[in-house]
């Protein structure tokens, strides 16, 4: 493009101004649309409302001017969302027509539009058509309605340059142009249904999920070309061009049915195979748990088995060890009672010998006998004094039987 189409005015410039004002008042010379001999209304921007509509000072007042024969994106439509490129139109055309822009103005058969917009064309001091200027950048559509075609021609060529350079609304790198959306649709569902399936359910299921957000998408770009064919940005494609991104949607979307279905077959068997497996899984694990219970239980058994049959034997042994403990004692006594027997007789026979000797017999005098007045009785020995009063047990004697101890 030739930046010279794009360079603003300079109103401080009042040679320049006088000059524009009356070259545009009573130009002579062939006008853009190619009409001979046609006025122009010199104006002056005030500001701009959006892509295609500005304020301009004519006539001795601010009045809103609608552009002819191009359509831009909604900016401030009180019912619609700002549509795609919409800020950039703006941004054009005030990029052409700064506040203060001295512009000429040319118009058609209907001089104002429903909402009393003066519909007209407008140029800038080198003769640039704004109007055609944002079809050109692809911000901007031709628009005709009759019987208003004055421009129409000039609108649609610059729009046909567009076309060819694939900028604004038709450039696929924008990311809300019609193109830039169909085409991540396509190449979102292509990759989607090429991707690998899997061999597993889980595995299968994200592609299968993959699939199905792909397929929304497409379907959501076709149900926006179906649904949108009168806004800007479906106009800005064209009608064959449209009916070409229809059928390549269809049929990428109808692949990708065909390959959700055979994605969501898999799923269903492999779900039912996994399923299987889980159950028979569980059914082993079942029956390992009851043989490690029966094996535990049989183990505890033997455990008790074995802890009984200790304890039988730590009571037998336990008892035979009382039963030697108190025959031990039993023992200890009769032997003690052997030893006491034996000290007593030893001590008896001690005494026997201590006796004083037997005196000898008595001989009576040759007088007659006369009997003792009672009979001799031999003193006792002297009783040993017992040092365990009260006891009455065993009894350990010493040596010599005159002492003991209990046993």
């Amino acid at each position: 493009m030739n930046p010279a189409r794009f360079r603003r005015l300079a109103p401080a410039t009042l040679l320049t101004t006088a000059i524009l004002a009356s070259t545009l008042t009573a130009c002579t010379s062939p006008s853009p649309a190619g009409d001979p001999a046609l006025d122009y209304q010199p104006g002056t921007v005030v500001r701009v409302i959006d892509g295609d509509t500005l304020v301009i000072n004519f006539d001795g007042e601010d009045q809103t001017v609608r552009l002819l024969n191009v359509d831009t994106p909604e900016m401030k439509h009180p019912d619609k969302p700002v549509e795609c490129l919409g800020l950039e139109a703006t941004q054009k055309l005030e990029s052409l027509t700064p506040p203060g822009t001295k512009v000429a103005l040319d118009f058609d058969i209907e001089r104002t539009d429903k909402f009393d917009r003066v519909l007209a064309a407008v140029f800038i001091e080198d003769r640039t058509l704004v109007n055609a200027e944002l079809a050109r950048v692809g911000l901007g559509v031709p628009m005709l309605i009759e019987p208003n075609r004055k421009y129409y021609d000039d609108v649609q060529a610059a729009y046909n340059e567009a076309t060819a350079q694939g900028v604004g609304l038709l450039d696929p790198a924008a990311g809300c142009t019609l193109p830039a959306e169909v085409t991540e649709a396509v190449e979102t569902l292509a990759a989607a249904t090429e991707a690998p399936v899997g061999e597993t359910g889980a595995a299968v299921a994200g592609t299968a999920a993959g699939i199905l957000a792909a397929l929304t998408t497409a379907k959501a770009a076709r149900e926006a070309l179906e649904a949108g064919k009168d806004t800007v940005r479906v106009l800005a494609v064209g009608i064959d061009r449209t009916a070409a991104m229809v059928r390549d949607l269809d049929a990428h979307i109808a692949k990708g049915e065909r390959a959700l279905a055979a994605a969501n077959a898999k799923a269903a068997s492999l779900k039912e195979a996994e399923a299987t497996a889980q159950r028979e899984r569980l059914e082993a694990e079942k029956a390992a748990q009851a043989a490690a219970a029966e094996a535990e239980a049989a183990r505890a058994a033997e455990a008790a088995r074995v802890e009984a049959e200790r304890v039988r034997a730590e009571s037998a042994e336990a008892a035979r060890i009382e039963t030697e403990r108190l025959q031990a004692e039993a023992n200890a006594r009769v032997e003690a009672d052997r030893l006491a027997a034996e000290a007593a007789a030893a001590a008896e026979q001690e005494r026997i010998r201590n006796l004083p000797p037997v005196p000898a017999p008595y001989i009576p005098p040759a007088a007659p006998y006369i009997p003792p007045a009672a009979p001799y009785v031999p003193p006792a020995p002297p009783a040993a004094q017992d040092p365990y009063p009260g006891y009455t047990g065993p009894r350990c004697y010493a040596p010599g039987g005159k002492t003991y101890r209990p046993c």
